[in-house]
């Protein structure tokens, strides 16, 4: 398996851009990650954006972002309020909120939704973030539900034991609108990061996995 590193000395990652649909979507798709990697550089600039909240979920989304985002150099977490479920009908405004968000922030990386998911905020997002960020370094990642709409990835990042047992901790935690549903459990996540590790052959058994639509393997020079 051919391994690749997130910044190298010529092209270092600096900043990345975080997209979400809902207040933990972010969380569960690429927590452990985004843990991984402000873990070896905590000098990371990352823009948090969630798209749909209300009151008490817009209190754990900040909650949650500055847990997750601790050891960032510089964060900017944006909640906003389009309308839930409702984002194929309202695209025109989401898109002109991406594009403000373009003119203020270059990512080295963007996460996203996946792109087949079954929930149509989670699909618009991934559209609109293809859409907007033309020439960009896109990772999909999975969130899993009662659709079913897990595929295969092909993209794996390893996340160490410890890591993923902060992820899931910050989540119930905060997340306390979520507790109720039958699929927000420990052993939801756990799993699915340690069937990606399967996949992988991650060393501590575990990972985070996304889809890559465009990888462009550079040369060197």
């Amino acid at each position: 398996m051919l391994s690749v590193s997130l910044g190298a000395r010529r092209t270092p990652l600096r900043r990345i851009l975080c997209l979400g649909a809902h207040s933990d979507d972010i969380e569960i798709g690429c927590g452990g990650t985004i843990l991984a990697l402000l873990a070896q550089n905590p000098g990371l600039d990352i823009q948090w954006v969630v798209f749909s909240s209300g009151p008490q979920r817009e209190q754990e989304a900040y909650r949650s972002a500055t847990g997750f985002l601790r050891r960032a150099r510089n964060k900017k977490i944006i909640v906003r309020d389009f309308r839930n479920a409702f984002f194929p009908y309202v695209g025109v405004e989401i898109k002109e909120f991406f594009e403000e968000l373009k003119t203020g922030f270059t990512p080295d990386l963007i996460f996203t939704h996946y792109r087949h998911d079954r929930h149509q905020d989670h699909r618009v997002l991934s559209d609109l973030a293809w859409n907007t960020f033309r020439n960009h370094f896109i990772l999909e990642y999975e969130i899993p539900k009662y659709d079913g709409d897990l595929g295969s990835p092909n993209f794996f990042v390893p996340i160490g034991t410890a890591i993923c047992q902060r992820k899931i901790k910050y989540l119930f935690d905060t997340f306390a609108t979520q507790r109720d549903k039958q699929w927000f459990t420990r052993d939801t996540f756990l799993g699915l990061m340690r069937l990606r590790g399967i996949e992988s052959n991650a060393p501590s058994g575990y990972a985070e996995a996304f889809y890559s639509r465009k990888t462009v393997l550079s040369d060197g020079k």
